[in-house]
């Protein structure tokens, strides 16, 4: 038998499969169910057609585990290069899963060289990986709770609103839980106030007196009883959700910084400058395990978003932002540069030419990543920990004295 190329289009319910040979003739066509049973076809159908490798639009996920583990070789092609391609194939512009199975395994037999294939990630990163990704999902919804508590408080009390600074604090959840109206709170004086705060360990640095200045001088909401109770009661049981949440994020914080604090990798990581033992997590669970996934610092910074994408055509030549990248390790390596600006002098000093010759923010931020990746891709590869000793762009800088 020839070799044979095999494309799988993914979806939530069914995935469509397409197997073709050295012509691109159609071997077999099939759909599997998204689940147990449609998982053990799926491989055992691969294997009954002598798959070996086979391409699909995403580079993780349980699918993609199941076919790496089965020990097929899997190679990711980025959505757009599949959405580029389609002209190649059909000219109405039509999509259907079938079409893209095909369109896949045929992009694997005539550019399977042009992309990498899957390597399997050690047990440690793939739980890693699960934690970071589940943590960061819980604070964005918890983010997103948080505002909607406060839209709440707004609209009918402002006070409460205003009398902690973060609206997902431990202690402002527990004072909405406990004061969820006005009027449960207008026998509310210092002496309540303090032992309030002394009951939650309130470790700001206002008084009993400034807490209960903030929450009297706010504008007030007239509203009917019936409407008052009722957002307060709602308020209560989004306060009580966020408690429940912000407690559950707190121990998958202290699960993540356990874990990244024994790992090798992780204290690499660790070692730069403001780097934390989250946003080290969070970096180490996109890098991985496998070195030679990423054969230059370029590469790595391509996968990081934070290498500008170049356009150049005859005498016309643009330069842009890269929107297809690794969008969570884009924001976990800017977090490590926005952190190291405050503790490097040598991160501080590209920042600040950035900035000086125009750069907003964000872009500035991103070209000190791209600095940064550039040392911890090479700190990586030789397993050892940064060394503010040997980095030779702060040394230079330390020696002529920043200029």
């Amino acid at each position: 038998m020839g070799t044979v190329y095999a494309g799988l289009d993914w979806a939530s319910r069914t995935h469509a499969v397409c197997v073709i040979d050295e012509r691109g003739a159609v071997c077999v066509q099939f759909d599997v169910t998204h689940d147990a049973e449609g998982l053990r076809e799926l491989v055992h159908r691969l294997r009954g057609a002598g798959v070996k490798r086979i391409a699909i639009e995403r580079p993780s996920g349980l699918l993609v585990d199941a076919l790496v583990e089965a020990g097929f070789e899997v190679v990711p092609i980025h959505p757009n290069a599949v959405k580029a391609s389609r002209p190649r194939y059909r000219s109405h512009g039509g999509k259907s899963d079938a079409s893209d199975a095909y369109l896949l395994a045929d992009l694997l037999r005539t550019d399977g060289h042009r992309f990498k294939p899957l390597a399997a990630q050690s047990d440690d990163i793939r739980a890693l990986r699960a934690l970071v990704r589940g943590r960061d999902d819980l604070v964005a919804t918890r983010v997103q709770l948080a505002n909607q508590l406060r839209s709440l408080l707004q609209s009918y009390w402002v006070g409460a609103a205003e009398v902690f600074a973060d609206m997902d604090s431990p202690i402002a959840l527990a004072f909405i839980q406990r004061y969820c109206t006005p009027e449960s709170a207008s026998r509310l004086g210092p002496k309540r106030m303090a032992a309030f705060c002394a009951q939650h360990a309130y470790c700001g640095r206002r008084s009993a007196e400034e807490l209960l200045a903030r929450l009297r001088q706010a504008p007030s909401v007239v509203l009917s009883e019936l409407e008052m109770d009722a957002k307060g009661e709602l308020a209560s049981s989004l306060a009580r959700t966020l408690s429940t949440l912000v407690e559950q994020i707190r121990l998958l914080t202290s699960r993540i910084e356990y874990h990244v604090a024994n790992s090798d990798d992780g204290r690499i990581l660790m070692s730069f400058p403001r780097a934390g033992r989250i946003c080290a997590a969070q970096i180490l669970a996109e890098l991985g395990s496998v070195r030679e996934r990423f054969d230059s610092d370029e590469h790595l910074a391509a996968e990081a978003g934070v290498a500008p994408v170049t356009y150049a055509s005859g005498k016309h030549k643009a330069v842009t932002f890269r929107w297809a990248c690794n969008h969570r390790l884009r924001t976990a390596v800017t977090c490590l540069a926005d952190n190291s600006r405050h503790a490097s002098a040598w991160a501080a000093s590209i920042y600040a030419k950035a900035r000086t010759r125009g750069c907003k923010h964000p872009h500035a931020i991103r070209i000190l990543a791209r600095a940064w990746l550039r040392v911890l891709w090479r700190a990586w590869m030789d397993r050892k920990p940064y060394e503010p000793a040997l980095h030779g762009g702060l040394q230079n800088l330390l020696t002529t004295g920043g200029g």
